[in-house]
């Protein structure tokens, strides 16, 4: 039996409401920094794998396009309460760009068995290293910095901040997903069960 489309489209508009909701909290974890050693840690990026976890990859995919798509249209939401087109182009427009395919692999890891700590940490370290591949490559191309250099500037120092936030995400799906993704016939044919 298929699903109804009143509960069809009624599902459509919660999990519009949940990836709205995770594009605002990508954009105010770029404002919120723990200063944690030499290198302060934004929770930017902790935020868009936690989409991933929460939404699986279509969803959490659609959260970090609006939340990409409002920093291109100039609203200050990427780090540093900035914004514009420019900050992509930039020497750190690789991580944001590499927030998509990241949030993307964490959903879509977290889709093959929900509620499986062991998969959602192999995801969010997967979601992790997605981000450095197309930060640092971007950092390298962009300034010609040797890749050592890259590494060393746009990796190495946030690693232990990223240990955390892998952390952290991964007990705050365990808590909240439950509520999000209920059970039924629309959650288990995305592969939520």
């Amino acid at each position: 039996m298929n699903p109804s489309p009143i509960h069809d489209s009624s599902e459509q508009l919660r999990m519009t409401v949940y990836a709205s909701l995770m594009a605002a909290f990508i954009a105010a974890g770029a404002y919120i920094a723990v200063p944690i050693g030499p290198v302060p840690v934004v929770l930017q990026n902790m935020f868009v794998l936690l989409a991933g976890l929460l939404l699986g990859w279509r969803w959490a995919a659609a959260a970090v396009g609006v939340y990409l798509l409002a920093g291109i249209c100039g609203l200050p939401v990427f780090a540093g309460g900035t914004g514009g087109v420019g900050r992509l182009v930039g020497p750190t427009g690789g991580y944001l760009i590499g927030y998509l395919p990241a949030a993307a692999v964490v959903g879509w890891m977290s889709e093959r068995r929900d509620n499986n700590r062991v998969l959602d940490v192999l995801g969010l370290i997967a979601g992790t290293m997605v981000v450095y591949l197309c930060g640092v490559f971007w950092l390298k191309m962009a300034t010609g910095m040797s890749i050592g250099k890259s590494l060393a500037l746009g990796m190495y120092p946030f690693l232990p901040g990223d240990g955390l936030k892998i952390i952290a995400a991964a007990a705050i799906a365990g808590a909240v997903r439950p509520m999000i993704r209920k059970p039924g016939k629309v959650a288990h044919s995305h592969g939520y069960s």
